[in-house]
Formats: structure tokens, C-alpha cells, sequence
């Protein structure tokens, strides 16, 4: 796309830096011209966006969650402890989740919430941010049981 953005800038007459954040780009660079440069037009609309306002980033708020920086390993681990954990995959019979230690572990269904479960996907999805506790650790096969009951 740098390319598209040299062409413009050449076909204005201007520079590249004189382009960034001007406000009348959309109005100004001949949208017609989009399949001379190799693009399509809804291709140049969003480069003219970009030049408007770089840098700006239409995702949501990125919310940090840490996980415990004293939980490293599975060797870590022990019945009781309440972590920090991300959804990394739902399934039918319950949650895997990532705790820290490169190793994920399950949330079976009858331990996602104090409330019977019909389907998992209806109270947990992929990528959530949740508190989970250990149930057990079963080191020699790497398998960490969770539960998110009573939390």
C-alpha cells in the first residue's frame, strides 16, 4: 500500500509527511483514479482514512490481566489456588483454559458456574478473562482440573 500512498502523494503534487492528518483527503484525491493505482475504492477510502488519523486503533480498550507471576509451571500449582486464567477453547463437556503455565487446563461442565449447565457456550466463550480455582494437578500426564463453583 506504500506504493498507492507514493502515487497519491505524486499525483497531489505533495509529499508523503505533507499528507498525514489532513482532513480534506477524502475530498481531494480522485477516488477514480483508485484502479490506476492497483487498488479498488473502498481499498483507497481506507488508506485515505488511515492518512487522516494514523495510528488510530478501532479495537476496544485493551484490558490487561496478569497472570500470578509466582505460577510459572505446572510444578507450581496446588489444590486450592485461585488464578487468573483466559478461555481458550469451549467444548461440549466443558472449558480449557490458559493459567500461566503452557499447559491449559479444563473446566469440566459440571464445575463452569454454582448452577447447572446445559451448554457450556452459554456461560463462558473464548478469550474471557475469568478467576478460576485448582481443583487438582496431575503432574505425570500434565492434566489441571478447575472450577469456577464458589468464586
Amino acid at each position: 500500500m506504500y506504493t498507492v500512498v507514493d502515487k497519491i502523494a505524486h499525483s497531489m503534487g505533495a509529499t508523503l509527511k505533507s499528507l498525514i492528518g489532513r482532513s480534506d483527503l477524502r475530498q481531494t484525491v480522485p477516488r477514480e483514479r483508485a484502479g490506476e493505482w492497483g487498488v479498488g475504492t473502498a481499498t483507497l477510502d481506507d488508506i485515505l482514512q488511515e492518512l487522516q488519523k494514523p495510528g488510530l486503533d478501532p479495537r476496544q480498550e485493551f484490558e490487561a490481566w496478569d497472570f500470578d507471576p509466582n505460577v510459572r509451571s505446572i510444578d507450581d500449582l496446588a489444590e486450592g489456588q485461585i488464578l487468573n486464567a483466559v478461555v481458550t477453547n469451549v467444548t461440549d463437556f466443558g472449558a480449557f483454559v490458559d493459567v500461566g503455565v503452557h499447559q491449559d487446563g479444563l473446566i469440566h461442565i459440571s464445575q463452569l458456574a454454582d448452577s447447572f449447565v446445559n451448554r457450556p457456550m452459554d456461560v463462558i466463550k473464548a478469550g474471557q478473562k475469568i478467576k478460576v480455582k485448582v481443583l487438582a494437578v496431575d503432574k505425570p500426564r500434565k492434566r489441571i482440573s478447575l472450577t469456577r463453583r464458589g468464586l
